[in-house]
């Protein structure tokens, strides 16, 4: 907490001033978190004083928002391209950042040692001589552990060929939304293209979810729970050309015959 308020104070963050009779003013609070790397280990406690953004009302304490986060196709594309370039990707830890205007003067910051990139985004990164290889194991593994599939038996498809959800089998028992596997398997796909199909479809029907549909999301874990080091591999010195590749399904969707 201590180093935090220092980084603010050294940044001139702030001004104090006497605090004014009509005026909003922002709550803030304390954010804590364990920092651990690629195998799980705690390396670094962090604390963050932050803004109570909520409290805000547009118009009035705001005009425009802002979201400084890299979006994970970016970060792909990022380490795709360091692949074919044959670059080695470094990290560099900012302890703080701050959104300004347009700086007229020239700004020197001093880098610490560099170390090699391990974990970007949520991302586990491996460099080698071949190439770049990303995965989300570790994530993948809290996930079967915070839904209780650990155990059981894995399953080598992501679907059965035969099987055809909709949301008019009235046979089906209503289950309780599973909105968090959803999710949850959604950011999964940022390393795992491979189960993105069958996740979107599961979606669909998360408004409404019956037991036929909490059955195919359970064989998507399933299926994670036996490759769980799948991951994407970007060879270095290849084609940067990209390819693209699509299907269609006519009359395919059960309820309304709309094709996909």
């Amino acid at each position: 907490m201590q180093e935090e308020l220092n980084q603010f104070e050294r940044n001139k963050v702030w001004e104090l001033v006497q605090r004014p009779t009509h005026q909003n003013v922002i709550g803030t609070k304390w954010v804590f978190r364990n920092k651990m790397n690629e195998e799980g280990f705690l390396v670094r406690n962090k604390a963050r004083l932050v803004a109570k953004g909520y409290s805000q009302e547009e118009g009035i304490d705001f005009d425009e928002t802002f979201a400084p986060v890299a979006r994970l196709e970016v970060i792909r594309m990022f380490l795709a391209y360091a692949a074919h370039k044959n670059f080695i990707v470094y990290q560099m830890d900012v302890k703080s950042a701050f959104l300004n205007g347009f700086l007229e003067e020239k700004v020197y910051v001093e880098q610490p040692p560099g170390f090699e990139q391990k974990t970007l985004g949520g991302l586990q990164i491996k460099q080698c001589q071949e190439g770049i290889y990303i995965s989300q194991s570790k994530y993948t593994k809290e996930l079967l552990k915070k839904f209780g599939i650990e155990e059981g038996r894995t399953v080598s498809t992501l679907w059965q060929p035969t099987s055809k959800l909709t949301k008019m089998k009235k046979a089906s028992r209503l289950m309780n939304p599973s909105i968090g596997m959803i999710g949850s398997l959604l950011y999964l796909t940022a390393s795992r293209p491979d189960i993105l199909h069958a996740v979107c479809l599961c979606a669909r029907f998360q408004s409404n979810p019956k037991e036929s549909h909490m059955s195919a999301v359970k064989r998507i874990f399933r299926y994670l729970k036996g490759t769980i080091q799948y991951g994407l591999f970007y060879p270095k010195n290849e084609n940067f050309s990209l390819k693209g590749y699509s299907d269609s399904d006519y009359a395919g969707n059960i309820d309304d015959r709309k094709s996909t």
